[in-house]
């Protein structure tokens, strides 16, 4: 019988299973590692607001892609986390099909201890 193992770090003498922490705990130092992670995070996002939008919407890929003249495996690749090529003006052609807007905003980067 295997026992399922919980993925934990140790962060400051303690455990914790928090993945942003366990993140942080692998990365360390490694500038370019953060900004691959900070990278790939921030795809996923627009890939995953992309995706929400349509299906809250209530319509299939291959109906958002007529409705901003484009094709359905487009929209596909859009909503796929692993697709670093969004740009703001085909995020403004969804937004505009669906009756939405695209916000964006500038947060502060926490500083590390």
């Amino acid at each position: 019988m295997s026992k399922t193992r919980k993925n934990t770090a140790r962060r400051g003498g303690r455990k914790t299973s928090d993945a942003l922490e366990i993140l942080d705990a692998v990365t360390g130092d490694d500038p370019a590692l953060r900004e691959a992670i900070e990278e790939a995070t921030v795809n996923a996002m627009v890939a995953e607001a992309i995706y929400n939008v349509r299906t809250e919407a209530g319509i299939t890929q291959a109906e958002l892609a007529e409705r901003i003249g484009s094709t359905q495996p487009v929209i596909s690749q859009l909503e796929d986390a692993d697709y670093d090529g969004h740009s703001l003006s085909m995020l403004k052609r969804i937004a505009d099909a669906l009756r939405q807007r695209v916000e964006i905003r500038f947060v502060p980067v926490e500083q590390q201890a």
